[in-house]
C-alpha cells in the first residue's frame, strides 16, 4: 500500500475500530460482569497473538523490554478498560465516562513536552480545547450530563481508566515504539490478563451467559479492538508525534453516536451534529499544528 494511502486511513479505520467498541460493550456486557468479561477476552487475544508470534517467527524481546511491554498492558489494557467498564457497570452514565475518557489527549498533550520532547503550539492547544468542547456537545445531547449524581467510586473508576490510556501511550511511545507487535501483544496482554482475572475471582462470581449475543461481541471485541484497532494504535504512535495521534480519540465520541444512531435509532439533533463539526475542526487543527 502506497505511504499516501496508508496515511490517510489508518486514522480513519483506527477511530471506526476503536468506537466500535461502545457497541460491543453495550451488547455483551448484560451477560458477563466487567472484569471476567475483560479476562476472557485478554486470554482469547493472548493464545492467538502467540499463535500468529510462532507461526511468523517472529523476534521475542528480551531484557527491560519485557518489564516495559508489562508495563504498557498493564496500563493501557488492564487499568484503562478494568477502569472504564467497571464505572459503567456500577452506575456512572455513558455519557459521562465518555467525557472523562475524552480528556485524554489533553492529557496526553500536557505530559508529551517534558516526557517526551514534543512540542505543542497554540494551534494545536487551540484544536484540543475545540476538540473536548465539541466531544460534550455531543454528549450534552444525546446522553444528558444530568443524569443524575454518581458515587465517587465510580467517577474514580473512569479517572484511573483515563490515566492508564495516556500513561500507556505515552511509555508505550518513550520505551516500546519499536517492540515487535506479535511478542509484545502476548507480553502485554498477559500482564493484562493475570491481575484482572485475579480481582475477578475476588470481586466477581465470574458467571458468563454464553448467548449468541455474548459470543458476537467477543469476537468482535477480540478481532477488531484487541487485534485490529491496538495493533493500528501502536503502529500509529511507531510513526509519528503522540500528540497529534491522541487528538483522534476526540472523533471517537461523534462516531459512537452515528454508529448508535445507525443502530440503535438513537436521536441525533441539530446540537450534536454542531459538536461534530467543532471536533472535526479541532483534530485538523491539532494535525496541522
Amino acid at each position: 500500500m502506497p505511504s499516501y494511502v496508508w496515511t490517510a486511513l489508518a486514522p480513519l479505520v483506527f477511530v471506526v475500530l476503536w468506537s466500535s467498541a461502545f457497541i460491543a460493550g453495550k451488547a455483551g456486557l448484560p451477560y458477563a460482569e466487567p472484569l471476567t468479561f475483560l479476562s476472557v477476552r485478554f486470554a482469547i487475544v493472548t493464545v492467538a497473538m502467540l499463535i500468529a508470534a510462532l507461526l511468523a517467527r517472529a523476534t521475542w524481546p528480551k531484557g527491560a523490554m519485557i518489564a516495559h511491554l508489562a508495563v504498557v498492558g498493564l496500563l493501557m489494557h488492564g487499568l484503562q478498560l478494568g477502569g472504564v467498564f467497571s464505572a459503567l457497570k456500577i452506575g456512572l452514565p455513558a455519557g459521562l465516562a465518555a467525557l472523562i475518557a475524552g480528556l485524554q489527549p489533553i492529557l496526553i498533550a500536557a505530559v508529551a513536552g517534558p516526557f517526551l520532547g514534543e512540542r505543542v503550539s497554540l494551534r494545536q492547544w487551540t484544536g484540543f480545547v475545540l476538540g473536548f468542547g465539541g466531544a460534550a456537545l455531543v454528549l450534552s445531547e444525546r446522553y444528558g450530563l444530568s443524569a443524575g449524581p454518581a458515587s465517587l467510586l465510580a467517577p474514580a473508576l473512569a479517572v484511573f481508566g483515563l490515566i492508564g490510556g495516556a500513561a500507556g501511550t505515552l511509555y508505550q511511545k518513550r520505551y516500546c515504539a519499536h517492540a515487535n507487535l506479535w511478542t509484545g501483544a502476548v507480553i502485554q496482554y498477559t500482564a493484562a490478563t493475570v491481575p484482572l482475572a485475579l480481582l475477578a475471582t475476588r470481586f466477581e462470581t465470574m458467571d458468563v451467559v454464553w448467548s449468541g449475543q455474548f459470543v458476537a461481541a467477543l469476537a468482535w471485541l477480540v478481532l477488531a479492538l484487541s487485534v485490529g484497532a491496538i495493533s493500528l494504535l501502536y503502529l500509529l504512535i511507531r510513526r509519528g508525534a503522540v500528540s497529534k495521534l491522541a487528538s483522534y480519540f476526540f472523533l471517537v465520541t461523534p462516531t459512537t453516536a452515528l454508529m448508535a444512531w445507525a443502530m440503535f435509532g438513537e436521536h441525533l439533533g441539530p446540537v450534536a451534529l454542531t459538536g461534530m463539526a467543532v471536533t472535526a475542526i479541532g483534530v485538523v487543527l491539532v494535525q496541522r499544528g
